[in-house]
């Protein structure tokens, strides 16, 4: 019996190359904005560039990108809170996607007391959960 070569792997090797050619990229980046923020001017001159942006960007980027940051995070919390319904609807307690059982088959969710079958997933309608949680309502609840 003759040994079986196992399979080779035909995959592309490109994320390698375009990761490292991101970290390449943005170390460089880091390197040249950390030299521009810290260096003397005469010490720019000398390596041969005449035009670089003022000073006080150093300080204003890392700035704004931090206020651009915590703005994106307020704004999407605050889609958030507009976009929840309010308690007392009824939609804050089932959506259009819940799946409740069919009405004929009213014991839907006692089908697990057969050893045997495994029952369908359903969500549980809010009043079952209010029955289970406090007992059945009486007179002197209303």
């Amino acid at each position: 019996m003759t040994p079986v070569a196992p399979p080779r792997e035909n995959r592309s090797r490109a994320p390698e190359f375009y990761g490292f050619v991101a970290w390449a990229s943005t170390s460089i980046v880091f390197v040249l904005y950390v030299l521009w923020a810290l260096l003397p001017d005469d010490s720019i001159v000398w390596l041969g560039v005449n035009w670089y942006p003022n000073r006080e960007w150093a300080l204003l980027l890392p700035a704004y990108s931090i206020i651009v940051v915590l703005l994106t995070y307020f704004g999407y919390f605050s889609l958030a809170i507009a976009h929840t319904p309010v308690m007392s609807e009824s939609s804050a307690l089932a959506d259009s996607k819940a799946h409740l059982p069919v009405r004929e088959t009213s014991h839907a969710f006692l089908k697990h007391a057969d050893s045997n079958a495994i029952p369908e997933l359903y969500d549980i309608p809010i009043g079952v959960v209010n029955r289970v949680l406090y007992g059945p309502r009486t007179n002197s609840d209303t």
